[in-house]
């Protein structure tokens, strides 16, 4: 099977992050388990300049590195490739955050999974020539059978893959998000989204 895994608050905790680098910038005290908006910037009540401060501390490369990983990600992730899947870790950071995110996932013992950088949300444009950078059109016409999300706003481009199974990975940000249709589950860990998969040919 062909599987499309997000990359954070999927297989790393970058919420849990940008809300220690809040309180550490402008001493706005919002709990992981408070992040109720995908959008930071409403999140933590943040003008333009201190969204800008906050996105650039978070992707700087030190600490990118210093993300913690989300509980039994790469085990799972490489029982899956060990049996013969294909997986592909597409992300919606910041173009210039490939080599660092590259060295995350090479440090974390998923050196066999391609990084993908694609703008899942507007903010970037194309660039021309790179081997690690996709557009949607050209994400819209791969295949997958199994997606693990976590994003609400990144719903809209999944739903292109026909007949395809997503996780949604259970976040404060999406809890109170209706799920667009019965392909679309909600998982509260790495277990249990390793059960979904495994249901996948059996129903």
């Amino acid at each position: 099977m062909k599987i499309y895994i997000d990359f954070d608050d999927v297989i790393c905790e970058t919420a849990r992050a940008f809300s220690q680098i809040a309180k550490d910038l402008f001493d706005i005290d919002v709990p992981y388990r408070e992040v109720q908006f995908f959008n930071l910037q409403k999140t933590f009540d943040l003008n333009d300049l201190q969204y800008y401060e906050l996105m650039k501390e978070g992707h700087l490369p030190k600490t990118l590195l210093a993300y913690e990983e989300t509980p039994k990600a790469s085990e799972i992730i490489n029982q899956w490739i060990d049996a013969g899947h294909e997986v592909l870790v597409i992300t919606g950071r910041p173009f210039d955050c490939y080599i660092p995110s590259r060295q995350w996932l090479d440090e974390h013992n998923l050196e066999r999974v391609p990084l993908f950088c694609v703008d899942k949300y507007g903010r970037e444009n194309h660039i021309d020539n790179s081997s690690f950078n996709m557009t949607l059109s050209e994400l819209y016409k791969l295949s997958f059978d199994f997606v693990i999300e976590d994003s609400p706003n990144a719903f809209e481009h999944v739903m292109h893959f026909e007949n395809c199974k997503v996780a949604v990975f259970d976040r404060p940000w999406n809890r109170n998000t209706t799920l667009p249709n019965r392909n679309f589950v909600r998982c509260r860990d790495w277990d249990e989204i390793n059960c979904l998969f495994n249901t996948l040919g059996r129903d």
